[in-house]
C-alpha cells in the first residue's frame, strides 16, 4: 500500500529537496551561514552517507536521508537533547504514516526499532564556542523502502530492518519528510516551553528493554545491569551489582 499524507509543514521551518548530495550532514555544514531559520535538508540520495562515530550509513535509494539545521539557544547539554524530540517526531512519524503504534519502540539514546529491528538512526553535531551552541544538525536515517543486510552492521547490533518489509506501507521520502517536521517542530514547542520533563515521560512510555537487562559499551567498559531510566539530563541510568550507575554517553545492546 502507498500511504497518502496531508500536508502540515510547520511555518517557520525551511525545506530544501537535493536529488543528490555527498552526506545530508556535510550539506548543512555548508549552508548553514545563509540559513534563516531551521532548515530541513532532504537528499534523495547520498553518495557518502555516514552514523554515528564516523560509521558508514548505507543509504539506498527510497530511504529517507535528512538533517534538519537550526540555530539553538542552549548551551550543547540541553542541544544533546533534541535527541529525544527527533526520537519521538520520528515514533509520531511512523505512527501517522503506518496506522500502527505497537509495532515501535525507541532504544536510547538515538535509534527507532521496528519489530525489534533498527529502522532509523539520529545523529547530532552540534559547534560553537564556550559551552554555547551556534549551530545544531539533526540528521536522520530511516530505512523506508530497504534494508541493509545483516553483514553489512557491525557484529551484536540489532537487524536492521525496512518500513516495507515489515509493515507493507511503501512511502516517498518525501511524504515522510511531511509527517515527521510537523511532529518534531510540536515537540520543539514542547522543550522550549516546559523543559525536558514531558520529554523524558513521553520517551520513557516508548523505551525499549525498560527495566529490562541490557549493556552499555563505552569507550573503556562494559556494563550490563537493569535498564531503570533515563536522567534529568538524558543520560541512561543502569543498576547493577554495584548499584546505580548513570551512563552519558555508550553503545547499547541487548
Amino acid at each position: 500500500m502507498t500511504a497518502t499524507l496531508p500536508t502540515d509543514w510547520p511555518a517557520t521551518y525551511d525545506r530544501v529537496v537535493l536529488p543528490q548530495t555527498d552526506s545530508t550532514m556535510a550539506e548543512a555544514q555548508r549552508r548553514v551561514a545563509s540559513i534563516s531559520g531551521p532548515t530541513w535538508i532532504l537528499a534523495l540520495n547520498q553518495t557518502a552517507a555516514r552514523g554515528r562515530r564516523g560509521r558508514e550509513w548505507v543509504n539506498p535509494q527510497g530511504n529517507f536521508a535528512a538533517t534538519l539545521v537550526m540555530r539553538p539557544a542552549l548551551g550543547a547539554g540541553l542541544a544533546a537533547l533534541r535527541s529525544f524530540t527527533a526520537s519521538l517526531a520520528l515514533y509520531d512519524a511512523f505512527v501517522a504514516t503506518t496506522g500502527r503504534s505497537a509495532p515501535f519502540t525507541l532504544k536510547w539514546p538515538n535509534d527507532v526499532l521496528l519489530n525489534g529491528g533498527k529502522v532509523a538512526g539520529i545523529l547530532l553535531e552540534s559547534a560553537g564556542q564556550g559551552g554555547d551552541v551556534s549551530f545544531l544538525s539533526i540528521g536522520i536515517g530511516v530505512n523506508l523502502a530497504s534494508a541493509p543486510q545483516p553483514a553489512e552492521v557491525e557484529a551484536q547490533a540489532l537487524r536492521p530492518v525496512s518500513l516495507r518489509a515489515e509493515t507493507g506501507v511503501s512511502i516517498p521520502p518525501e511524504a515522510f519528510l511531511d509527517a515527521l517536521a510537523p511532529a518534531f517542530a510540536r515537540y520543539e514547542i514542547q522543550l522550549s516551553t516546559y523543559g525536558f520533563a514531558p520529554i523524558r515521560e513521553a520517551w520513557l512510555a516508548r523505551a525499549a528493554r525498560l527495566g529490562e537487562v541490557v549493556t552499555a559499551r563505552t569507550a573503556t567498559e562494559e556494563i550490563s545491569g537493569t535498564f531503570e531510566t533515563i536522567d534529568d539530563h538524558g543520560n541512561i541510568v543502569l543498576r547493577d551489582a554495584k548499584g546505580q550507575r548513570t551512563i552519558p554517553a555508550a553503545d547499547i545492546f541487548f
